[in-house]
C-alpha cells in the first residue's frame, strides 16, 4: 500500500504544524505548502486555520487558492476543513461584515446568540460531540468515536448548514445546539480541532487517513 500524499494548506492563518505533527504520528506524508502545483496533485489536503473568516478567504485569494480547491472538491479527492478551514467550505460567513466563502457546503456561518446563563464567547475547552441520527457516523471519520466523546473547540462563531444531511455533528453550549462537524461527500469539515483532541482526535485522524 502506498504511503498518500496529504498536502496541509498554507494560507497564513496559522496551526499548520500542531497539524503537520497529528499526521506525521500515522507515519505518512503530510507537507505544509500554498504551491498550487503540489496542491493539485495531492491524495488528500487539509485547510487548517484560525482566525476571522475575512482574512481567511482573503489568504486564500492571495495565495490563488480558491478554484484550485473547488476543482479539489469536485473530484473525489478528500478534504478536510478544521475550525476556520470548515467554515470556509460554506457560503458565506457573517464576522464583522458579510464575506463570501468557497461555497462548497450550502450555508452560512454566524455569532453564537447571547447566551441566558452568560456563557463566555469564544467558546474554548472541551465539549462533547454527538450525531443527529443513530448510526449516522458508521463510514465516516468519527465510525471510531463514541456518542459524546469530548473533543477541543476555540470558536466565536458557528457552521449552520443549509441542508440537515451535512450535518455530520452537533454539540451544546450555553443550551445551543450548534453543528459542531459537517460533510458532503468527499468533503468533511469539523468545528473542533482534532489535532488538540488527543487520542479521540488522533483516532479521527486515522479514519481521515484510511479514507485516502
Amino acid at each position: 500500500m502506498s504511503i498518500p500524499n496529504i498536502i496541509i494548506v498554507d494560507y497564513g492563518v496559522g496551526n499548520l504544524h500542531s497539524v503537520k505533527r497529528a499526521f506525521e504520528h500515522f507515519k505518512v506524508s503530510a507537507r505544509v505548502s500554498s504551491d498550487i502545483s503540489a496542491i493539485k496533485s495531492a491524495d488528500a489536503i487539509i485547510l487548517p486555520g484560525v482566525g476571522s473568516f475575512e482574512s481567511g478567504m482573503r489568504g486564500l485569494e492571495q495565495c490563488s487558492l480558491i478554484d484550485p480547491i473547488k476543482k479539489i472538491s469536485e473530484s473525489k479527492k478528500p478534504i478536510l476543513g478544521i475550525c476556520l478551514g470548515a467554515q470556509l467550505l460554506l457560503n458565506k460567513g457573517l464576522e464583522f461584515g458579510e464575506h463570501k466563502g468557497l461555497g462548497i457546503i450550502s450555508g452560512d456561518v454566524v455569532k453564537f446568540p447571547k447566551f441566558k446563563d452568560n456563557e463566555k464567547v469564544p467558546h474554548v475547552g472541551w465539549n462533547k460531540i454527538y450525531p443527529p441520527n443513530i448510526n449516522l457516523w458508521n463510514n465516516t471519520i468519527l465510525k471510531n468515536i463514541k456518542n459524546n466523546s469530548k473533543v477541543y473547540f476555540v470558536h466565536s462563531f458557528v457552521l449552520q448548514p443549509k441542508r440537515k444531511d451535512d450535518i455530520l455533528a452537533l454539540s451544546e453550549y450555553g443550551g445551543y445546539e450548534f453543528c459542531s462537524a459537517v460533510k458532503k461527500g468527499n468533503i468533511i469539515g469539523c468545528q473542533f480541532h482534532p489535532e488538540k483532541s488527543g487520542k479521540i482526535g488522533l483516532d479521527i485522524i486515522k479514519s481521515f487517513i484510511e479514507f485516502i
